[in-house]
């Protein structure tokens, strides 16, 4: 019986399972965000591309 309740009452393996929820929580929050923030950030990095494209002077090819 003593072994039994010997190993009830062990916690050294709960910090690692805490920590483990914890980074799972963290992977769901940044994979929300990602989702939630990835058009605008898409549509952000299109402008920016479209600008630099328009500004740039045209060039003839050379041969």
């Amino acid at each position: 019986m003593t072994l039994v309740s010997r190993l009830w009452n062990e916690e050294s393996g709960q910090g690692m399972a805490e920590y483990g929820l914890i980074l799972a929580l963290v992977a769901v929050i940044c994979i929300v965000g990602f989702q939630f923030l990835g058009d605008k950030i898409n549509e952000k990095v299109d402008a920016v591309g479209d600008e630099i494209i328009k500004d740039r002077p045209a060039t003839t090819p050379t041969t």
